[in-house]
């Protein structure tokens, strides 16, 4: 049997701790801007198609439009975009872990203590 002293379950130790909220706002400052971007980025043909023609229509390389090209563009963007969020949610794995081993340590010691 567990003969924790303290009240507070460990999910409301982790959630309270200052690690737990740097990490969240460090995901939140990397997910929101990423989200944004690509959302522009990916409306932005629909909306410049739509609304300026002549110059989506213009021809750069031969028979390729400037629509065409930006049309191309959005498949290396979301690879692009999705390297970056793998390299960061790496980051966000290790600080998550550390959080967790943290945890665990501060219990281990209540309970032997």
């Amino acid at each position: 049997m567990n003969q924790n002293t303290t009240t507070e379950a460990p999910f409301e130790r982790i959630v309270s701790a200052p690690a737990f909220r740097r990490l969240l706002q460090a995901k939140r400052a990397f997910i929101v801007p990423a989200t944004v971007f690509f959302l522009v980025y990916y409306f932005a043909l629909p909306v410049l198609t739509g609304y300026w023609p002549e110059l989506m229509g213009r021809k750069l390389f031969g028979r390729f439009s400037l629509a065409y090209l930006f049309a191309l563009s959005q498949f290396p963007m979301a690879w692009i975009v999705a390297g970056l969020y793998l390299r960061a949610a790496a980051r966000f794995d290790r600080q998550a872990a550390a959080i967790l081993a943290e945890t665990a340590a501060a219990e281990q010691e209540e309970c032997t203590g």
